[in-house]
């Protein structure tokens, strides 16, 4: 049986994390949620992995930490997952908690780009176009920013 803590644990999780993508009021998670995500990170939850990630990227929930959100975007890109994979590119694209190196860049935007991820996949087309990390390629950027466009990518504000 679940605790009524662990419950309202979870429950401030999830309340903090959805209202994060629809408000810049929150600033600091009380320290039981950030526990628990952090408690569900350390046990190779890639979701929270990346959940805390975004977190730390953002500064929504704990205090802005480049460094702190490379670590934990690495070990769920580590796991596969998309998400984290396109977000560590990024960082790596405009060195944020990491030294800027186009050619990691290009190394986790394939890695999501190669699952789907639209993002990804127009990411990696920039960086052909702009020859950063790879050789310059029009047609390699085309074939890129094409698939991104099959999924409406980029989809207008």
């Amino acid at each position: 049986m679940t605790s009524p803590a662990r419950i309202v644990a979870l429950a401030t999780i999830f309340v903090a994390l959805a209202s994060m993508s629809c408000s810049t009021s929150i600033r600091l998670l009380p320290p039981a949620g950030v526990t628990e995500l952090r408690a569900r990170a350390e046990l190779g939850i890639a979701g929270a992995q990346f959940n805390l990630g975004v977190m730390y990227a953002n500064g929504r929930g704990v205090l802005q930490d480049d460094f702190e959100a490379v670590h934990w975007y690495r070990r769920a890109a580590d796991q596969g997952l998309a998400g984290a994979q396109f977000n560590l590119g990024v960082m790596y694209a405009n060195g944020r908690g990491v030294l800027q190196d186009d050619f990691e860049a290009v190394h986790w935007y394939r890695r999501a780009a190669d699952q789907g991820l639209a993002g990804a996949q127009f990411n990696l087309g920039v960086m052909y176009a702009e020859g950063r990390g790879v050789p310059q390629d029009d047609a390699e950027a085309a074939r890129w920013y094409r698939l991104a466009a099959e999924q409406g990518y980029p989809r207008e504000p």
